[in-house]
Order: structure tokens, then C-alpha cells, then sequence
């Protein structure tokens, strides 16, 4: 097992290198897209393209997965995902590409992470062993926020020197060496169901029979998709225009945040990959979203200046680690390994059914209700500008004063439910 775990730090590192590419291309496609239409909901659009064949395929795949090689999916989800960018590329060069194009592309790739990621997430439990579960949900979180912070300088410099093409060049060698490496040197010990389903819904529905059984994990995913709700309905969407409003425009002040709240995930991230594991598992996951909401949400409402949103950016960041290691143990603990792939593709379908929403709405609540609202000179209005400010962008402000209570006390009251604490001993 120390064998195939060392195997899994060589696959890590491919991937993230794979990761940054791609992360790069979705930033400068998001530039080119605003470049050519300069509306902000096209850009919201590409990332609902994203997420929404992804949660509706992850209720479907769970029994595929169980029952198919993880590698040889990982390999095909990542291929077909390369192909969208080589057609990207493709259309550019021609002259022809437009941002429906782009969408397309973000529809095929949410449907090929539908099977690519619970495929992962079994192919992890294969190589790691359970005790440096939570270690390696470390040091996922340490370069994902890695790539979060150097992603958007490496990619405005890679546009101002070759333009999209070359970034989505660097995009297709990055995956050339991922693929590589998970053909060529990683093998993945498979544990594969022989049993066929007669259906699809024959996966779904033994997914959700465990569920039912295991109420704790079910109640955990539920609340986790309200959490995801209420992050995203703020920091994936309003958070850039706020702070540019409140800053007269200034992207160094944008950039500074952004890169803060890459730096409190990389903290959180090494301190989860060399920290032993919590003895109180799921209460660490709720106590670590209360103080993301408390010091990240109220900070960023409160906050006038580019200290206070650079420092509530990071304390809403760096618990975020705690709280994916601590679901991790619990997942792996509790669920068999015939039935990860299920399970794990149910748990991605209900925690991030609730992203497209936050993502449409958090837009359209700035833009319609609480902007507005702040400027109409009401009595409520007024007591809100006593603690967020006035002017442009306090209404936004507002919404993150109350997505920090919301989203605090969700969490808190989640550390008390009865099957929740039960998970507690694991």
C-alpha cells in the first residue's frame, strides 16, 4: 500500500499540473468571452453549462463506475475533455469560433466530470491508505488554491504574449503529461462489481438504499448542498464586482483578494496534509463552515478597504480544507468499496445541485434586489448602511452579511443533529 501511495503523489502532481492548464484556459475564455460580448451573464452561463450536466449525469454513472475500470475512465473522461479543447483551438485558428461554441465545449466537460471525478475519488481509496485519507484531502486543497493564486497571473501573462491559443497549447501539453503518467505508470488495483444492472436508475437507487440507511452521511450531504448554496450565491459570483465596486474599479485590489483567499487555502491545505486526523470528524466539518461564514462572510460585509477583504478573504478560505479532509474520512470509513462509485456519484449530484442555482441567482439578487434596495432611501436599508456602507456595491455587501448568517447558523445547528454526532466516533 506505501507503494501505490507514493504512485498517488506522482498522479497528484500530474494532475495538478493538468488542473492549472485547464484552469488557465477557463480564465482566458472567460476574457475572450467578455471581450466579445461584455455581458456578465454570458460569462455566469458558462459555468451553469458546466454544472448542470455534471449533477444530472452524477445521479446516473455510480453503477457505471462501480462496474467498469477506474483508470480506463479517467483516461477516456480526460481524452474527450482534451478533444472540446482541441476544438476550441480548432474553431480559433479558423476564424470561426463564437461563445456558443464555448458553451458546448463547458456542456461536454461538465458531462465527462461526472464520471471522471467519483472515478477519482475510487481510484484515491485504492491507492491511499484510510489513515492518510484526510492528509491527501490536504494536499488536494493545498494546489487547488495553489492554482487559484497563480492562475490568473499565468494566464494574463500567457494572453498578453500568445492570446488564447497559445494557453489552450499549454492547456493540451499539460494533458499529454497527465495521460501519460496515469497510462504509463499508475496502476490502480480495481475491485470491479460483476453483477449487470438492468438499468441506470438500478445504480441511483442502491446509491440512495445506503443512504437510507446510513442517515448521518445522507444528512451530511444535505446540509453541505445548503453550505454550497450560500457560498456560491456571494464568493462565485458577486465577489469581483463588489470589491471593483468599492474600489473605484481597481483589479490590483481584486487581485490582491483573489490572492488571499488562495493563500488561506494553501495554509489550511498544509496544515490538514501534516496534522493527524480530528477525533470529532463531524464536528470539525460544521465548526470549520461556521468560521468560514463568520470570519469570511461578515468580514467581507463589513469590511472598507483592501486589509479587511484580503484578510476575510483568507478566514473564509483556509477552513475549507478542514471541512472536505473530515467528509473524506467519514466517506471512506463507512462506505464499502463496491459501492464508492455509487455513492460518491449520488453525493456529488446532491451537494452540487445546488450550485447553478446560487450561481444564476446570486447574480440576479445583486443586480435586481438588493443594489436597488440599498439606494431606495428605506428605513431597513438605512439601519444595513450602518454596518455594510452605502453607495455602489453595498448591496452586495448586504448579501454577504446575510449568507454569513445563514451560512453560520446552518452550521452550527448541523453540529447537534442526532445522526450527524453519531459519525463523531469514526
Amino acid at each position: 500500500m506505501e507503494k501505490n501511495f507514493k504512485k498517488y503523489i506522482v498522479l497528484w502532481l500530474s494532475q495538478s499540473i493538468s488542473g492549472l492548464g485547464s484552469s488557465m484556459t477557463g480564465f482566458a475564455l472567460v476574457l475572450w468571452a467578455y471581450g466579445q460580448s461584455q455581458s456578465a451573464m454570458s460569462v455566469s452561463l458558462m459555468s451553469f453549462c458546466n454544472y448542470v450536466p455534471y449533477i444530472f449525469l452524477s445521479l446516473f454513472v455510480g453503477g457505471f463506475i462501480d462496474r467498469h475500470r477506474k483508470k480506463s475512465i479517467m483516461l477516456t473522461a480526460d481524452s474527450i475533455a482534451a478533444v472540446g479543447s482541441l476544438s476550441v483551438l480548432a474553431l480559433l485558428f479558423t476564424g470561426n469560433l463564437a461563445i456558443w461554441h464555448i458553451y458546448i465545449v463547458n456542456v461536454i466537460v461538465g458531462a465527462t466530470n461526472a464520471f471522471q471525478q467519483p472515478a477519482s475519488a475510487v481510484a484515491t481509496g485504492r491507492l491511499v491508505p484510510k489513515d492518510k485519507i484526510s492528509n491527501v484531502s490536504g494536499m488536494n486543497s493545498f494546489s487547488q488554491n495553489l492554482i487559484t493564486v497563480f492562475n490568473p497571473m499565468l494566464a494574463a501573462f500567457f494572453f498578453a504574449v500568445g492570446g488564447l491559443p497559445l494557453i489552450l497549447m499549454i492547456d493540451l501539453a499539460s494533458f499529454v503529461l497527465a495521460f501519460c503518467v496515469l497510462l504509463f505508470y499508475i496502476s490502480i488495483p480495481e475491485q470491479i462489481e460483476e453483477k449487470k444492472h438492468s438499468s441506470p436508475f438500478e445504480g441511483v437507487l442502491q446509491g440512495f438504499a445506503f443512504l437510507r440507511e446510513e442517515r448521518g452521511i445522507f444528512y451530511i450531504m444535505l446540509t453541505m448542498a445548503l453550505i454550497n448554496f450560500f457560498s456560491r450565491l456571494t464568493y462565485e459570483n458577486i465577489l469581483s464586482p463588489m470589491i471593483l465596486a468599492r474600489s473605484s474599479g481597481s483589479s490590483m485590489t481584486l487581485g490582491t483578494v483573489n490572492a488571499f483567499m488562495g493563500i488561506g487555502g494553501i495554509v489550511g491545505g498544509i496544515i490538514v496534509s501534516v496534522k493527524k486526523e480530528s477525533s470529532r470528524k463531524a464536528a470539525a466539518i460544521y465548526v470549520s463552515a461556521a468560521l468560514s461564514f463568520l470570519f469570511g462572510d461578515l468580514m467581507m460585509a463589513v469590511g472598507k478597504n483592501v486589509f479587511w477583504w484580503s484578510l476575510a478573504a483568507a478566514a473564509a478560505s483556509l477552513p475549507i480544507p478542514f471541512i472536505m479532509a473530515n467528509q473524506n474520512a467519514i466517506l471512506y470509513r463507512k462506505i464499502p468499496t463496491a459501492m464508492q462509485g455509487r455513492v460518491f456519484a449520488v453525493r456529488n449530484a446532491i451537494q452540487y445541485s445546488t450550485i447553478p442555482v446560487g450561481i444564476i441567482l446570486g447574480g440576479y439578487l445583486a443586480d435586481y434586489v438588493f443594489e436597488p434596495f440599498m439606494g431606495s432611501g428605506a428605513g431597513l436599508a438605512g439601519l444595513l448602511e450602518k454596518i455594510v456602507g452605502n453607495g455602489s456595491g453595498s448591496g452586495m455587501a448586504a448579501m454577504f452579511l446575510c449568507t454569513g448568517i445563514c451560512g453560520f447558523t446552518i452550521s452550527m445547528a448541523s453540529c447537534f443533529n442526532r445522526e450527524i454526532k453519531k459519525l463523531n466516533s469514526l
